[in-house]
This record gives C-alpha cells, sequence and structure tokens, in this order.
C-alpha cells in the first residue's frame, strides 16, 4: 500500500512546519544570547567579513588564505563556547532544533552508498496512515511506564506483574542489541495491553517503527486484500511492512475468528519475522491450553518455544477502578 499524494503531501508539510519552527525558534535564540552577552553579535558578524575578506585574498592568489580563514574562524567559535559557558548557556544552544536529529526534519537520509531513504520517523508517520495507528497513539498517552500502578495487584498476582514489568523493560533496554518476541497471556484485564502500550511509547520515541494491530482488525485487513484480486500489490506492500516492521503488535489474539485461513497468515507472519530478525509482541486472554487446542501445533511450538512467556493474573483492573470510583 502506497501513500496518496495527497497523504505524501500532508507529511511533507508537517516537516516543512517544523524546519519552520525550528527557525523561528533558533532565531529567537540567538536574539537571546545576542542581548544577554556583550560582544557575541560582533563576534558573529564578523564571520562573514573574513570570509568576504578570505575569497578576496584567494582571487589574488594568496595559497594560504583559506587555512588562515579556517583558523580564525576556529577561534571565533571557540570564544563563542567560552562566552556560552560564562554566561550560563550550553554549549550547542545555537545549534538547529530539530524533531528528528537523524534527517533534520526532512523526512529522508542519505545512505552510506550515496541512496536517500526515508528516515525512521517518515515510516511510523507512513505506518499510522496507512494502517490506522490512530488506536495506539492515543493509548500510549494515557497508558505509559508513567502511569504504572501496583496498587491494582496482590500477592503471587502482584509477584507476576512486577516480575512482567521488569521483562517489559529489559525488552526495551535490549532491543537494539538482540531479538526478542513476548508472549502476555492470562486472565482478562490484567495489564498485557497496558504493557504492550508502555513498551510501544519507549520504542516510538527512541524511532524504531511499530506496528499495532488487534488481532480481528489484523486478520481483516489480510483477508480484504488476500480475496480482492484487485490488491495483490497492496497486499504484497501489507505484508512486507508487517515482516519487515521492528516491532509488530498483536494485542487479544484469540478474538478474531479463526479459521484455516487465519492460522495459515498468522504462522507466516511469526516465521517471516523470526527469519528476519523481527521482534514480535503478542497478547491474549488464552491458556497456553487453550492456545495448543485453537491454533496448529506449528504455531503454539513456535511461540512457546521463540517467545519469552509471561502470565497475569488477578481481577479485571477495569472492574476495580469501577468500583473504586463508585
Amino acid at each position: 500500500m502506497a501513500l496518496s499524494n495527497s497523504q505524501y503531501e500532508l507529511i511533507m508539510k508537517g516537516y516543512e512546519r517544523a524546519r519552520d519552527t525550528s527557525r523561528f525558534l533558533l532565531e529567537r535564540r540567538r536574539e537571546q544570547i545576542y542581548n544577554a552577552i556583550p560582544g557575541f553579535r560582533e563576534l558573529a558578524e564578523s564571520v562573514s567579513s573574513l570570509a568576504v575578506a578570505s575569497g578576496r585574498r584567494m582571487l589574488e592568489g594568496d595559497g594560504h588564505a583559506l587555512e588562515v580563514l579556517h583558523e580564525k574562524l576556529q577561534e571565533i567559535a571557540s570564544r563563542q563556547q567560552q562566552l556560552l559557558n560564562q554566561y550560563g548557556f550550553s554549549g550547542d544552544y545555537l545549534e538547529p532544533i530539530y524533531s528528528c536529529a537523524d534527517c533534520r526534519d526532512t523526512g529522508y537520509v542519505i545512505m552510506e552508498n550515496g541512496t536517500r531513504e526515508k528516515c525512521h520517523c517518515f515510516r511510523q508517520q507512513e505506518i499510522r496512515i496507512l494502517y490506522a495507528q490512530s488506536h495506539i497513539q492515543d493509548m500510549i498517552e494515557h497508558e505509559n511506564f508513567s502511569t504504572l500502578s501496583y496498587q491494582y495487584y496482590q500477592g503471587e498476582d502482584l509477584r507476576r506483574f512486577e516480575t512482567a514489568v521488569q521483562l517489559s523493560k529489559d525488552f526495551i533496554h535490549t532491543f537494539n542489541d538482540d531479538c526478542r518476541n513476548l508472549f502476555f497471556y492470562g486472565t482478562v484485564g490484567t495489564g498485557k495491553s497496558f504493557l504492550s502500550g508502555c513498551i510501544a511509547r519507549e520504542l516510538l520515541q527512541q524511532g524504531f517503527s511499530v506496528i499495532y494491530f488487534s488481532a480481528a482488525g489484523l486478520f481483516d485487513v489480510l483477508a480484504r486484500y488476500a480475496f480482492d484480486a484487485k490488491e495483490k500489490e497492496s497486499l504484497y506492500d501489507l505484508r512486507e511492512d508487517l515482516y519487515g516492521c521492528d516491532l509488530l503488535i498483536v494485542d487479544d489474539l484469540g478474538t478474531e475468528m479463526t479459521n484455516g485461513f487465519v492460522t495459515s497468515q498468522l504462522f507466516s507472519c511469526l516465521n517471516e519475522r523470526h527469519l528476519r530478525g523481527r521482534s514480535t509482541l503478542i497478547s491474549t486472554n488464552l491458556s497456553l491450553e487453550e492456545l495448543r487446542d485453537r491454533y496448529s501445533d506449528r504455531i503454539f511450538s513456535r511461540i512457546t518455544s521463540h517467545f519469552t512467556l509471561c502470565k497475569l493474573t488477578g481481577t479485571d483492573i477495569r472492574i476495580l477502578k469501577k468500583r473504586m470510583a463508585k
């Protein structure tokens, strides 16, 4: 699935606004520095006059003009750093301010071989538009580590939740170094989706691509494209994104209408992501016995052998919150 022209232009306009905002903030900082630090403006303005004078000398045949210019510019930069530190400003206070430092708010990065490719921040916006990822964007604003609470758990349920939280933090910490998969299972309303959102938020903030689907939503989308002959190209693109994104989250596995198509698609997705070294996170209210009975032996084996299994138990937190509210 490719972006439409209007969708692409919407993303690029967002980058343009980000660059405009960056220039505006940088100009405000520059004026702040000029007003706060005597002589700083004169140092900055001397750069252009030095460059003009150096250019004139090079035209006149001075072979050392460029070398002298570099030395003087380094002296000016060093003096500016000293003044910034002296007056309590950070050394990078006048550096450009980017939402994404990797692409400098252009949406594209230049690779080592010279090719121009979409930045990870562009890809995540593309994912959000193409796969209607607004649900997880809304969810992670309210459900993240800053709102995590242990007050709804006791005894063994509390110990299991603490273990799940630590597993989640370890998963995030080692994400760039090691391909790992997580499988949260257990009773309804015990924090499985919450922890999935915590992980998604942290990884998105680190620049990784994350695709989130409810199980029902994922297989509905796959079926829509798989059984429409006109959508073969879109199906290929969808699968490439599902197989290739840094993290795929499948929430509430078992809520979909399970059949041969779902089973084959689930195995293909898990197997291909394993072969590509991509991480997958699955949450379900099914027990391991129900998982084995509902899906093929291959899927059960794949999950139990390649995923870290984490069981959560307890009373439905949503019910507890309603009782406490009353």
